[in-house]
């Protein structure tokens, strides 16, 4: 996977990958060919009539947080007025539909965030162990449940195999945690399965590991739903056959506050984590006591008929059902750069007390059932049972249902947080539309959020929002991912042979092995229960994943650079000397920044008077600048300068960039290339690609308002319509980010791939 990356087309999203030797060889032949053409480079900075440096943005360590809030606003380049935000502008219309529609979309998500928003989420771990543990704890409450309503197939025979089976999973939960530890040890800034699995065991591999998260990650939300429903139902029973309904609900209300982009700040996160992990531990230690104070009398039998016999097939469903506890225990290793330094020894300080807090609680519940004789019953959940035992219906019975139906909520956003970014990474490993590495208005992944919505809400519905039923599907994902994790793991250590390897591949081949064993066992026990949908949605996955993958190398061995089918500029550039351009008989050298609007007073009180738009009526009256957004150096950019230079009006290449390093070998990629006309680098690490684009022209523009600015952009255009929707719509979305803009113009230079 990691070679893959290296030599895989740029996406604009992407640090811009090394060339190969012969890459550069071919790069320099076409630099050749453009010099015998363009004429000398020196004339075309000479004909700028700007100054394309215009300001930087900061970097992340320059900006000031304030305490209590999330986003931080970063200044626009220049310091003219205020941008119109991309996406802000591409939904501004003149129509009155257009205007309803951007008027409900502000009231529901909020005002859209500027491109240049920072946010920094790094939290101590008393912060971070209930925001990332939810999904793990909250397994407690349906997983010990999963196991029981198996096992009571088998009648009282087969509830006495819930201690040894118990047992034989929290010794799995022990040897899967402290397999993760290794993991984070690996990989310090944060290893999901997707990365581990395609980095040590190769592509199909990491597809398989991604494909189990997407599903998992599905079912987490359209599970954790189910349970909290349930926790309501069982204190509420007249709300027993609205199910469905309010499912649909909170799958609505989650997609509309993820879409704002501003999650909960921590505190509101732990208290929920807290407060359930308080009452869960409550009712194990009140229960066990009035046990223990009474001598421990031994529970009466349940009234149940044996539906089945005690067979192997039973004990491996009730196994793999219970297994489920474990679902969220990757979570913390999938983020370790949210922690404060040192990242990566407090994610695995937070992995070690949340893998003791969830051999507490799973091990208490059980204890408590083997006490009280508890076993599921139609309507009210075991947790629910357990809670009534030990407070009766009073206040704190309450507590501990509201408590559940919380956390079991929250288990359900933090597959939001998982699941687009997912998404994103595979769209930039191109297994995947690009469209998913685009964030919204409100910097979230925006269309991987209403993928997962509109996903989990048809799975809900489809099985009428039960638990018992989705479960069967749950476990197959997670353990998929699991298994490839703790794999790619084992390759790992035994590649490197670092400090302790020996001992952490023992921790990580254990837990491969038993992640491995709930697998199969899922997917044979289950198979027949619905786990054939979850495999079926796998398998598909990667399927689709593959053909994506065939298009976009189709499409990069089309843009590849050949010499000798390059287009070439047609003629020098003409130096336009009238007003309102600035004129020059000398070279470009530059200058002091001053503000735009200090700028624009000193050349209005030195005579420059400005042409408005209006007063255009001639073609002599048009003076033009041509710029040229270059994501790399491709046969689709370089077609796309050679129009502009074509044209013998002053050009300037821009190229966005994500980090100094990119910048600099993008620098060095254009001085091979022959620098033949200006190119501005704007480093701005802030996620989105159009709006600082939309923010450096509108720079430009506001040093000579009386400039026609023309935006030429290279665009892909495939044979297939299908394949088209796999291709960014930039200049669809720069025209209509730049509409309202006098004087911008967007055009587009195709590149036809069949």
């Amino acid at each position: 996977m990691t070679q893959e990356r290296a030599h895989r087309p740029p996406d604009p999203s992407d640090p811009l990958p090394e060339l190969t030797a012969e890459q550069l060889a071919t790069l320099h032949t076409v630099g050749e060919q453009w010099r015998r053409a363009a004429g000398a480079p020196q004339n075309w900075r000479v004909a700028l009539p700007v100054d394309p440096h215009v300001g930087s943005y900061p970097a992340r360590h320059q900006v000031h947080q304030p305490r209590y809030e999330r986003f931080v606003t970063v200044a626009d380049l220049g310091s003219g007025p205020q941008t119109t935000e991309a996406s802000q502008a591409a939904d501004m219309t003149s129509s009155p539909l257009g205007r309803a529609g951007y008027r409900a979309r502000r009231v529901l998500l909020g005002p859209a965030l500027k491109s240049t928003a920072l946010v920094r989420e790094r939290m101590r771990k008393l912060v971070a162990l209930p925001v990332l543990s939810s999904d793990a704890l909250s397994s407690v409450a349906y997983g010990p449940e999963a196991m029981l309503t198996i096992l009571v197939i088998g009648g009282v025979a087969g509830l006495t195999l819930s201690l040894p089976l118990a047992l034989a999973i929290m010794f799995m939960m022990l040897a899967v945690g402290l397999s993760y530890r290794q993991t984070i040890r690996a990989y310090p800034n944060g290893g999901g399965s997707y990365v581990v699995a395609g980095d040590n065991l190769g592509r199909m591999p990491g597809l398989l590991a991604a494909g189990g998260l997407i599903v998992d990650y599905v079912l987490t939300v359209a599970v954790s739903i189910a349970a909290g429903i349930a926790a309501i139902t069982s204190a509420l029973p007249a709300l027993s056959g609205a199910t469905v309904p309010i499912g649909l609900g909170v799958i609505a209300l989650l997609l509309a506050g993820n879409l704002r982009g501003v999650r909960q700040a921590g505190v509101l996160f732990a208290a929920p984590t807290y407060v359930f992990v308080f009452c869960v531990g409550a009712v194990i230690v009140v229960g066990l006591v009035r046990a223990a104070l009474a001598g421990f009398p031994p529970a009466p039998p349940p009234r149940i008929d044996a539906v089945t016999g005690v067979t192997l097939f039973l004990v491996m469903r009730a196994f793999a059902s219970g297994a489920t506890a474990l679902t969220g225990i990757e979570a913390i290793t999938n983020a370790v750069p949210v922690f404060r330094p040192v990242e990566w020894r407090n994610a695995r300080a937070s992995l070690t007390w949340v893998i003791l807090t969830l051999l507490a609680l799973f091990g208490g519940i059980m204890a408590l059932v083997l006490v009280t004789g508890t076993i599921p019953a139609p309507g009210e959940t075991v947790l629910s049972q357990l809670a009534r035992h030990s407070f009766g219906t009073g206040a704190m019975y309450v507590l501990v249902q509201a408590s559940t139906a919380a956390i079991l909520l929250l288990a359900a956003n933090t597959a939001y947080n998982g699941f687009p970014r997912v998404l994103s990474l595979l769209a930039r490993d191109h297994y995947a539309p690009r469209v998913f590495t685009r964030m919204g208005d409100r910097l979230a992944y925006s269309n991987g959020i209403l993928l997962l919505s509109v996903a989990a809400a048809l799975i809900f519905v489809f099985f009428g929002g039960s638990t018992t039923a989705l479960i069967p599907l749950y476990a197959v994902g997670v353990f998929l991912a699991f298994t490839l994790s703790q794999t790619g793991m084992v390759v790992h250590w035994w590649r490197s042979r670092s400090r302790h390897w020996r001992t952490s591949l023992a921790f990580n081949a254990t837990g491969a092995v038993l992640c491995a064993a709930v697998f199969v066992t899922a997917a044979i026990a289950k198979f027949t229960s619905g786990a054939w949908v979850a495999l079926l949605a796998v398998a598909a996955f990667v399927l689709l994943a593959l053909r994506i993958r065939v298009h976009y190398d189709a499409v990069g061995r089309a843009l590849r650079l050949r010499p000798h089918t390059v287009s070439l500029p047609g003629g020098n550039v003409r130096v336009i000397r009238r007003s309102p351009v600035r004129q020059t008989t000398e070279p470009w050298r530059p200058v002091e920044m001053k503000p735009v609007r200090e700028r624009a007073e000193e050349e209005t009180e030195e005579g420059e008077e400005e042409t408005e738009a209006e007063e255009e009526e001639t073609p002599e009256e048009i003076h033009h600048l041509s710029v040229v957004p270059v994501e790399t150096l491709d046969l689709a950019n370089i077609r796309a300068l050679a129009y502009a230079a074509s044209l013998q009006q002053p050009v300037l290449a821009v190229h966005l960039s994500p980090s100094e390093e990119e910048a600099e070998r993008m620098r060095r990629y254009w001085t091979h290339w022959g620098d033949h006309l200006p190119l501005e680098v704007v480093v701005s690490p802030y996620r989105t690609i159009i709006a600082p684009l939309v923010n450096y022209i509108e720079a430009l523009h506001e040093q000579r308002p009386g400039l026609t600015i023309t935006v030429i952009l290279p665009e892909v255009v495939p044979a297939r319509l299908w394949h088209r929707l796999l291709h960014d719509r930039m200049a669809f979305r720069l025209r209509h980010a730049l509409h309202e803009r006098p004087k911008i113009v967007v055009t587009t230079v195709s590149f036809h791939v069949r």
